[in-house]
Order: C-alpha cells, then sequence, then structure tokens
C-alpha cells in the first residue's frame, strides 16, 4: 500500500481554513477503492491524476467527486450501512413506525402452518432507545414458538435487491429471522453462535457473532442479493449475497444451496427437501416466534444483477 503524500499536510488544509468536503469521509479504519482508484494509509482516496498536484491547489469539488464515487459497487455505496442509514432516492420504503404503511406493504404469508387472521396483529410500540414507535413480532398465533404461524411478508415479490433493516431483541434468547425472496434465512437469535445462529445465512455460513451489538441495542443488516439464474426451467447458478452486520463486512458473494426448515420456512422450502428451487420472485419475509424482537428502518431498493457478483 502507497504512503500517502498528504500524511503531514491534512492539518495544514484545516488550519488555513480550507474545509474541503473531503475531510468529513477521511476513514482511518475503512478502504475505500475500485478501479482507477489509488488507496492510502491515512483514509484519503485520491485518483492518480490528482497526486499529480499539490493538495493546496485541489478543488474542493473535485476532491467530492472523486470520494462520492469510490466506494461503489453495483450502484451501492458500502459507507451507506449500518443503524440509522438512509435510503436513497430510489429506495422504496418498508417500515417507517406508521401502521399506515405496515398494513400498505405488508401481509401475512399464508403457508402451510398459517394460524393467524388479517388484519396483521403485530404491534407498534414504543422504541426503546430512540422513541417512535417500531414494529414488534407479536403475534398471539405464534405463542410458544409457533413456527410458521404468523409471519409476515411484503405484498410485492423481489428479484435482485439492496436492503437495509434494522432489529432490537429485548430479551435474551430472542428468536426472529430476515426470509430473503421469502426462502433464505438471515438469522436473528441472541446467544447462538453457530451456523443457525445470529447473522449467518442459515446452515450455509457461522455465525458473524463478533458483530452484534447484544439484547437492548439496535442492529442492523444491509445486503445486496442476486436472485438464482435458471435456463431451460433449470437452476445454473445459485442465489448470492454480499452483508455488512453493524457496518463490518461479514459475507462477501455468498451462494445459498438451498431453503432450510421445511415448507414452514418460506417459498420451495417443501420441494425436494429445499432443493427444488423455483424461477419464483418472492417478497421480504420477518419471521415471528413469540419473541420480542423490534424492526424498524427497512427499506429496499430494487437492482439488476447481470452478473454473479454482490459485493459493494
Amino acid at each position: 500500500m502507497s504512503k500517502c503524500r498528504w500524511a503531514c499536510e491534512c492539518g495544514d488544509v484545516a488550519q488555513a481554513g480550507k474545509r474541503l468536503e473531503a475531510r468529513a469521509n477521511f476513514n482511518r479504519k475503512r478502504i475505500l477503492g475500485r478501479a482507477g482508484v489509488s488507496r492510502y494509509e491515512c483514509g484519503h482516496t485520491m485518483t492518480p491524476t490528482l497526486l499529480m498536484n499539490t493538495h493546496r491547489f485541489f478543488p474542493a469539488v473535485l476532491i467530492s467527486f472523486t470520494l462520492a464515487f469510490a466506494g461503489t459497487a453495483n450502484g451501492v455505496r458500502a459507507a451507506d450501512v449500518g443503524v440509522g442509514a438512509k435510503p436513497p432516492a430510489k429506495a422504496e420504503r418498508l417500515l417507517d413506525g406508521s401502521r399506515q404503511l405496515l398494513e400498505e406493504k405488508w401481509t401475512y404469508w399464508q403457508g402451510p402452518g398459517f394460524k393467524s387472521t388479517l388484519p396483521v396483529k403485530w404491534p407498534l410500540v414504543d422504541d426503546p432507545v430512540d422513541g417512535g414507535k417500531v414494529l414488534m413480532t407479536d403475534d398471539p398465533a405464534a405463542a410458544g414458538g409457533r413456527y410458521g404461524a404468523a409471519d409476515l411478508v411484503t405484498k410485492k415479490a423481489y428479484r435482485d435487491f439492496r436492503l437495509h433493516i434494522e432489529f432490537l431483541i429485548m430479551k435474551p434468547g430472542g428468536n426472529s429471522g430476515v426470509y430473503l425472496q421469502n426462502r433464505y434465512e438471515i438469522q436473528v437469535l441472541d446467544g447462538d453462535k453457530t451456523s443457525h445462529g445470529m447473522g449467518a445465512v442459515i446452515n450455509e455460513t457461522e455465525s458473524p457473532y463478533h458483530a452484534y451489538r447484544g439484547v437492548g441495542k439496535w442492529n442492523a443488516y444491509d445486503i445486496v442479493f442476486r436472485a438464482a439464474r435458471f435456463q431451460g426451467g433449470e437452476r445454473v447458478e445459485n442465489a448470492m449475497l454480499t452483508m455488512y452486520f453493524n457496518g463490518i463486512k461479514v459475507h462477501t458473494n455468498q451462494t445459498i444451496r438451498q431453503v432450510w426448515g421445511g415448507a414452514n420456512s418460506g417459498l420451495d422450502g417443501g420441494n425436494d427437501g429445499g432443493k427444488g428451487i423455483t424461477d419464483t420472485p418472492g417478497g421480504l419475509k420477518l419471521q415471528c416466534e413469540g419473541h420480542d424482537v423490534r424492526y424498524r428502518n427497512a427499506w429496499i431498493q430494487e437492482l439488476e444483477l447481470k452478473e454473479p457478483q454482490t459485493d459493494f
């Protein structure tokens, strides 16, 4: 890695009163970089052409432009992850704390284990950390951990997408799950560090438990997902995802082989033991298993990923 020519000069910029927008983005812990962009130990990210001149004469607009595009892939900025991440202009909000949006965007998944009834019984409750209203996974039909009895799914189905969702577990052992395409579960389970545990692509990866903030704190999943691909009715490419957990990249271009958990788990769960994936888009699903898990700030942006590449 190259040594930064700015290492002893950054302070001069601030002292001179030239408060460039780039200063706000200097991050010693994150190294951004894509094709044509140089990376430096101090966190500055500059194109080689900009290095030809001293920084004292760099227009702020050029620096801002370079930094704005240095951390992008698949049209997604790696910087826009973690708790509190704001949706891009083209994203669709799925949860905002209002009953109106909940009823507009969500319904029950009426799979073989469905026991509840419409309208949706999940309540909007107080956010115990930041105030406002958030969605709670509390439905009488799922009391005692009845699997698949009262899960919520978006009314709209998706193929490739960028997802952001935040969750908070109120008590030790709290359990829920985020299902991509109503098939592939990203586990939400306090205390479990196995391949069935917190943040795992269930039964496909180990749990990245180190990224979990713990009970009573908000956590965030940021995911780029690419659906399985088919030719002549046959699956030729597995589903794939890249995921950040609380701003830490924990899964990169992770392929997903099957649906786990049987017919009650989601679409295709009962097809050939979960291996019979079909070319049918599915909604985002949130699991209800009788635990107090809360969700907020969920949004999704549809993508069209032609290549098997989800890294961002």
